[in-house]
């Protein structure tokens, strides 16, 4: 089966930066989308980032936009998250995801989507 784990979070100041990676095994990643999303103590998973299966799209929350980077890497079968200018509000567990099929376009947006998650990571930003 599909396993995903992320690794990279941490605590930062406001204002820092950090990188999550997402490995992936039993799956090509290449053949897939994939989509970062992140929740936080009382709230709802909520989407943060996507990439297209050819990569060559990528789609982010209005509150990440400027902000932050998906990007993968097809050959260490690994998607990343690049984080920056972090706020307090980043706070929160972040887990990376993938679908049993092949969605594109405003699918990737909605974590019912998606069938694989990793375990996830906490991202911590303090003021």
């Amino acid at each position: 089966q599909v396993q995903l784990v992320e690794s990279g979070g941490g605590l930062v100041q406001a204002g820092g930066s950090l990188r999550l990676s997402c490995a992936a095994s039993g799956r090509t990643i290449s053949r897939y989308p994939m989509g970062w999303f992140r929740q936080a103590p009382g709230k709802e998973r909520e989407f943060v980032a996507a990439i297209s299966r050819s990569g060559l799209s990528t789609y982010y929350a209005d509150s990440v936009k400027g902000r932050f980077t998906i990007s993968r890497d097809n050959a260490k079968n690994t998607v990343y998250l690049q984080m920056n200018s972090l706020e307090p509000e980043d706070t929160a567990v972040y887990y990376c995801a993938t679908p049993t099929v092949s969605y594109s376009g405003t699918y990737l947006l909605s974590a019912a989507h998606y069938r694989y998650w990793g375990q996830g990571t906490q991202v911590t930003v303090s003021s």
